[in-house]
């Protein structure tokens, strides 16, 4: 337990954050589920200490799950970015329903033009499905803006070595990969299973220069 949190708990407080009411496959806006969202922040928190007191910045927030849930485990303030003005209004209609409005911060802007410090990025990208190397900007933006970040993307080998040349190449080193499934639900009308199941990895990187 953190504070009043327990992980159950947590997953079902998230299970309350809205989900895009118009998603755009092209920005690949899925939600990641509350119980996923849940086990990935008590991870950061619980093995690494890295929510709790700190200032937490979520690149491409959709709709807040990230963001709101380490407000809930004890953020001192929590920064959700997105270009999408109608993700970040469903955002704070949700923070505000759940009580954490004092401590999160929404900022509408591109992931490549923000200039901010925080002390922890915690982001799920875009996977590059739709666009290749659409999470390039977010790796290099989340290593100029903290000095540890954790980043969801595709499993495979072939996609680890990539990330690790790459987070290299912008200034950073992977600390720790960590696997995870995520279930992505019919969100558009291609979809025509009731759950797909994605293997994730989650990246813990440290930036050294």
């Amino acid at each position: 337990m953190i504070g009043y949190v327990t992980k159950k708990h947590l997953a079902i407080l998230l299970s309350k954050v809205s989900e895009h009411p118009a998603p755009n496959v092209r920005l690949e806006q899925y939600t990641l589920m509350s119980e996923e969202a849940s086990d990935i922040l008590w991870i950061i928190e619980t093995t690494f200490n890295d929510i709790k007191g700190k200032i937490v910045v979520d690149l491409g927030c959709g709709t807040g799950r990230l963001a709101i849930g380490s407000a809930l485990l004890g953020a001192s303030h929590a920064i959700g970015i997105d270009a999408d003005k109608v993700a970040l209004k469903t955002a704070a209609q949700s923070a505000k329903m759940l009580g954490v409005n004092d401590r999160v911060s929404w900022i509408l802007a591109f992931v490549p033009h923000i200039s901010l410090k925080a002390d922890v990025v915690i982001q799920n990208p875009p996977y590059g499905v739709k666009k290749e190397g659409a999470d390039r900007p977010f790796i290099e933006a989340a290593i100029r803006i903290a000095p540890i970040v954790y980043s969801l993307h595709k499993a495979g080998e072939k996609n680890r070595k990539f990330i690790r040349k790459y987070v290299e190449h912008v200034g950073g080193k992977i600390d720790k990969i960590i696997p995870f499934e995520i279930t992505i639900r019919p969100t558009f009308e291609f979809h025509v299973k009731k759950a797909y199941k994605v293997k994730v990895d989650l990246y813990r990187i440290i930036r050294e220069r």
